[in-house]
C-alpha cells in the first residue's frame, strides 16, 4: 500500500504544484514570462502555447486526473499517466483559448480625449483664476472626477462643459450659459 499511496502522491504533487504556478503567474503577471524574454531559444517562448497559465493548467490537470485515476480504479502509474495527459492537453488548450479571447476583447478601452470633448459636469472644487479645481463628469454612464482648469473663475456647484482634454486627468471647461 505504501507504494500505491508513494506513487499517487507524486500525482497530487504535481496537482499542486500547477496551482501553484498558477498563482504565481496570476500574481506576478508575466514577470516570470518577462525573465526569459530576449534569452536566445527561450525568446517567445512562453507566449502562446508555452505560457505559464497553459503549463499550469496541463501540469495541474495531469496530477489531479491521474491521482483520481489511481485512487478510483487501481491503475497504476503508467495507467494514471495516460488519463492524466490527455486531460492535460485538454486543460492547457482551454486556458490557452481562453487567454486569447481575453486579448483580444477590447470592450473594456480606456476613454480617450475625444470622448471627454462636449461632456457636462459640475464643479466639485471651485477653480480659481490660472488655477486648478475638479468637476464631476459622466462618461459613459460612470462618474468620473478631473482636475479642471477655466479662463474664468467658477465657483463650486456650477454646472460646465469640457471644452478641451489637457491630459488624460486634466480639462479646460466654460460654465454652461443657461
Amino acid at each position: 500500500m505504501d507504494g500505491w499511496w508513494g506513487r499517487m502522491g507524486w500525482f497530487l504533487g504535481l496537482g499542486i504544484a500547477g496551482v501553484v504556478l498558477l498563482v504565481l503567474s496570476l500574481v506576478l503577471d508575466g514577470v516570470l514570462e518577462g525573465l526569459f524574454d530576449g534569452v536566445g531559444v527561450l525568446d517567445g517562448l512562453f507566449d502562446g502555447l508555452l505560457s505559464l497559465p497553459v503549463v499550469a493548467g496541463f501540469v495541474s490537470m495531469l496530477g489531479f486526473c491521474g491521482a483520481i485515476a489511481m485512487g478510483t480504479t487501481g491503475v497504476g502509474a503508467v495507467g494514471a499517466t495516460a488519463i492524466g495527459v490527455p486531460a492535460g492537453i485538454v486543460a492547457g488548450w482551454l486556458a490557452y483559448r481562453l487567454s486569447q479571447v481575453l486579448l483580444r476583447d477590447r470592450s473594456g478601452a480606456a476613454p480617450r480625449d475625444v470622448d471627454l470633448l462636449g461632456v457636462s459636469g459640475s464643479v466639485v472644487t471651485a477653480i480659481p483664476v490660472g488655477g486648478y479645481g475638479e468637476v464631476l463628469v459622466h462618461l459613459a454612464g460612470q462618474p468620473v472626477k478631473l482636475s479642471a482648469k477655466s479662463p474664468s473663475p467658477v465657483a463650486r456647484g456650477v454646472e460646465v462643459w469640457v471644452e478641451e482634454a489637457l491630459s488624460q486627468t486634466a480639462v479646460s471647461v466654460r460654465p454652461v450659459d443657461h
